[in-house]
């Protein structure tokens, strides 16, 4: 849980919206760390960027590309 509240469907402007349609699209809702950052602009928007550009990164096989997401993962602590 975190200790602010995300944006909301309501609260979220034109680009926000965009930006949950999509990761709705792709997940099935909205995560809670895309609803955090849309506070800032810049920060969603950054975001954003990176999952495009990793998702377009064709220098390693997809297979050890998840591998080294998840271990980067682990490393940081990240729970999902």
């Amino acid at each position: 849980m975190s200790r602010i509240k995300g944006v909301s469907d309501r609260e979220a402007g034109l680009i926000q919206s965009a930006i949950f349609r999509a990761a709705r699209a792709q997940v099935g809702k909205v995560p809670e760390p895309n609803r955090l950052m849309a506070h800032s602009s810049g920060v969603l928007w950054a975001a954003g960027l990176y999952e495009v550009a990793s998702k377009r990164a064709r220098s390693l096989p997809p297979g050890l590309k998840s591998l080294a997401e998840l271990k980067v993962a682990s490393l940081v602590g990240c729970v999902f």
